[in-house]
């Protein structure tokens, strides 16, 4: 009976820590007086379900795979955002958007993206503009904001976490600041 009650302990324990590393970690700069809000999620994109080639690129150049498209392909997608790179953990936002292959080898795009999240304390969206590299960590950075992050500065890390299969998934980075106007008085 101790034996269960422990066990029982530990697990809500570890669940407790868990929720608590994946939640956001606001903070206050005070040499800068900016709120920040620091978190991770992941990315789910599946090829001709949550994303699809609109307009195939040029012949002759790199081919489509999970890394690459043709220069010029534009691309169009609409994938869950969760806690954990596991697809069947707690949805919490969706991002949706375009991007255009704006390199000859494939690798690299031209992206808008609008990350629309409900977090436990934050709702709202984050639209973001930039290059990304399909292989490595890319840096985009925050253009706006609806609702909570509403006058939101910052950028976001997009990362390759595994780009194998159908479903390749990413990590998304936040690291948002609100300037002093647009924050209230606690």
């Amino acid at each position: 009976m101790a034996s269960s009650l422990h066990n029982y302990v530990l697990a809500f324990l570890l669940l407790a820590i868990i929720q608590f590393k994946t939640t956001s970690a606001g903070s206050y700069h005070q040499h800068q007086h900016l709120k920040s809000l620091h978190f991770s999620l992941f990315q789910h994109e599946t090829i001709n379900k949550t994303g699809y080639v609109i307009v195939k690129g040029i012949e002759g150049g790199a081919g489509i795979s999970q890394t690459t498209t043709p220069f010029g392909t534009l691309f169009a997608f609409q994938d869950p955002l969760t806690v954990t790179a596991n697809r069947s953990s707690k949805l919490v936002g969706i991002a949706e958007g375009t991007t255009v292959t704006s390199s000859l080898d494939g690798l690299r795009s031209i992206s808008i993206a609008k990350l629309t999240l409900r977090l436990k304390h934050h709702k709202g969206s984050v639209s973001v503009v930039g290059v990304t590299n399909n292989v490595k960590p890319s840096d985009l950075p925050v253009v706006g904001g609806t609702d909570d992050f509403m006058f939101v500065q910052g950028y976001v890390t997009s990362s390759p976490v595994d780009l194998k299969g159908l479903t390749v998934v990413y990590k998304i980075e936040f690291h948002l600041y609100w300037p002093p106007y647009a924050t209230h008085a606690s």
